[in-house]
């Protein structure tokens, strides 16, 4: 993958916001304890991780460093905010506001207490909205869409390419599919979760592996 490129194209994370709002905004109370593809999450502990890291990459964009963006991902799960409802569709706008700005992608930033590239940061958190709205719209029974530059991004984020380069990705092993899966199966295997993931079929992703992010 070559996030390292100077040349590297932006990243417009507003589908993969938008598609995160209208799949948490159907989401009733009568959900929220349903299992999804991560083990160790809830429906209610995904929309909490949402929004912390809606938060913290948001405040990665603004070079704003503090709590949001400094601490560690932890052993313990996040509690949900009472007012998530009201509060996620206007995070999610200042999320995609501020990794439009330029500067945003430029220089280092921090995310998780880790030192990474801005123009890699845009592309992790863009990844994190594209499964992570995965995941839920899967726990949910909803449908799932992705537009394809979205996909494209996601797939050279988490594909391993050059001599020395980790052999699985940030969430885990990598599921084989079928040679000619559709795009989204593939990047959803390479996330290390199975594309034909249904609720009760027991977990199949770490969400905090390896990388930057809150919990």
């Amino acid at each position: 993958m070559d996030t390292d490129s100077e040349t590297a194209p932006a990243i417009d994370l507003e589908p993969a916001a938008r598609r995160v709002r209208e799949l948490a905004g159907a989401i009733g109370e009568d959900l929220m304890s349903h299992p999804t593809p991560c083990p160790d999450y809830a429906v209610r502990d995904l929309l909490a991780h949402v929004v912390g890291l809606a938060a913290a990459f948001r405040d990665a964009a603004d070079k704003r460093f503090g709590a949001s963006t400094d601490t560690p991902p932890g052993p313990g799960l996040p509690p949900l905010p009472d007012d998530w409802r009201e509060s996620l569709g206007p995070l999610l706008d200042e999320l995609v506001a501020a990794w439009r700005a330029p500067a945003s992608r430029q220089g280092m930033t921090r995310a998780g207490g880790v030192e990474l590239p801005g123009r890699v940061a845009a592309m992790v958190v863009q990844n994190e909205l594209l499964v992570h709205g995965w995941d839920l719209a899967r726990a949910t029974g909803q449908s799932f869409r992705a537009d394809e530059a979205g996909l494209r991004a996601s797939q050279a984020l988490l594909t391993p390419t050059g001599e020395g380069a980790p052999t699985e990705s940030p969430f885990g092993p990598p599921i084989p599919v079928p040679p000619g899966a559709p795009l989204l199966d593939q990047v959803i295997a390479l996330s290390g979760r199975r594309p034909d993931w249904r609720p009760g079929d027991g977990g199949g992703c770490h969400p905090d592996r390896g990388r930057p992010g809150p919990r």
